[in-house]
This record gives structure tokens, C-alpha cells and sequence, in this order.
């Protein structure tokens, strides 16, 4: 089959990621934990493709109740014409005016996916929460990166502007397959890779939280018989950090 190649580069991207970065995924969830513990509020962006995995980890079951996407519909994939999201991502000022509206502050936590990590809005964010004493991590493909050039001002790329960064260890241009008489290559691995690490991130920040002796606000299925109830506490008690509901 066509495919068995792209199944074997995804599980030995995910597996590589996993191997190489256990270290930055136990600092990353220990500082979402600091954050949490603190009183404070953790933020997840992505434009486009990279949204995903905003919608990958937020309102789910098995999902940790605190994580808050920030979702502007020029993003979204049901945008038209969905061109446009290519060229508001470029953007100068766009990414510092997310920031101030979702009102992110100081003590706060926001996870940035970019895989090709060189467009404006990404960086600006990732610069401007920072001003504001917000830690950042970065979700990218480094050799992505650094094979391009950076679209901002500062000639800096995502990873370059991050307190933490996450390799999914993927292809330059993301796809990672060669197919015969097919000059593009097929089979981008940055979703699967990417999920893969966001929820590493999710379990070992839950593990922690349990490690001190409290509860997580973990997500039960609304489809499970008492699910609604659970979930209406969760969203009840965590009210000052929970900002979908």
C-alpha cells in the first residue's frame, strides 16, 4: 500500500520527538503546573493547521479543563477564501492585538504551534506575552525554521523568541513522503506528531498535579453517565481560569 510508508515515518517521528525531548515536555508541564498552582491561566494558539491543536486539547474528555484556546476566525479553516488565513498570518500588529484581548498576564502560560515558525502573528505573540511576563512555549519544526527565513521585524524565528521549545521532528515543508512520478511530496506529519506531544504534555502536567496531592480537572466523556455533572463542577470551581465556557 501507498500509505504503509507515511504510517512507519509517523510512528518514527512521534517516537524520535518522544525520545529526544522528555526532558523539555517534564519542563514544560512543571511550569503549567507552577501556573496552575499559582492561580494563574494557560493559552494554546495555532493558525490555520496549527489550531488543531488548540481544538486537540480544550473541552474534551480526558482533557485537562484549564487549557484555553485562542481562536480568531481569520484562522479558523472554515475561513473564505481560506487564502486569507495565509496572508493575515502575516500580519504586523495582529499577534500583540490577540495577546491584549484575551487578556493575557503576567504569571501566565501560552503554548504557541507554528510549524514552519517564521510568520508574524506567532512571533509577535510569543514576544509580546513575554513583555508582559507570560512564559512561552513553542510547538515547531526547527530544521523547518531554520531552513527559512523569518517574516517578522526582528529576523527572529518562533523558536528563537520561546522559553521552551517543542520539536516535532519533522520534514522541511512538513510532507514526508515520496511518491513516483509525483514531484511534491505527500503525508504532512506535523498534526500527529504535534498531538502526540500536546497531550505527553497534558498526562505529565496531570501526573504532577496528582504527585501533590490534588485533584486534576480532567475532563469526564458528557456521553458517560454522570459525565454532565462532573464537568459542571470542574467548570464551577476553576470559573477564574477557564475562559471558553
Amino acid at each position: 500500500m501507498y500509505a504503509d510508508g507515511y504510517i512507519d515515518i509517523v510512528q518514527k517521528t512521534i517516537q524520535r520527538a518522544w525520545e529526544e525531548q522528555k526532558e523539555v515536555i517534564s519542563a514544560v508541564a512543571q511550569a503549567i503546573c507552577s501556573t496552575l498552582k499559582a492561580g494563574h491561566s494557560v493559552y494554546i494558539f495555532g493558525c490555520s493547521h496549527a489550531g488543531i491543536l488548540a481544538e486537540e486539547v480544550f473541552y474534551r474528555t480526558g482533557g485537562l479543563a484549564i487549557l484555553n484556546p485562542i481562536f480568531f476566525p481569520g484562522f479558523m479553516l472554515n475561513t473564505r477564501p481560506i487564502t486569507m488565513t495565509s496572508k493575515l498570518e502575516r500580519l504586523n500588529g495582529l499577534g500583540k492585538i490577540l495577546v491584549e484581548e484575551n487578556r493575557l498576564k503576567d504569571g501566565d502560560f501560552l503554548l504557541i504551534h507554528s510549524v514552519s515558525g517564521r510568520n508574524n502573528v506567532p512571533i509577535e505573540m510569543a514576544i509580546e506575552a513575554k513583555t508582559r511576563g507570560v512564559r512561552t512555549a513553542a510547538i515547531t519544526n526547527v530544521a523547518y525554521s531554520q531552513a527559512v527565513t523569518s517574516r517578522h521585524p526582528s529576523g527572529k524565528r518562533l523558536f528563537e523568541v520561546c522559553d521552551f521549545v517543542l520539536d516535532n521532528k519533522g520534514d522541511v515543508g512538513d510532507a514526508a513522503v515520496t511518491l513516483k512520478g509525483l514531484p511534491e511530496k505527500i503525508g504532512p506529519t506535523s498534526t500527529a506528531c504535534g498531538a502526540a506531544l500536546i497531550n505527553a504534555v497534558v498526562i505529565e502536567t496531570v501526573g504532577r498535579i496528582l504527585e501533590n496531592g490534588e485533584v486534576p480537572p480532567v475532563f469526564l466523556s458528557a456521553n458517560l453517565d454522570g459525565g454532565d455533572e462532573h464537568n459542571k463542577r470542574i467548570f464551577e470551581e476553576y470559573h477564574d481560569q477557564i475562559f471558553y465556557n
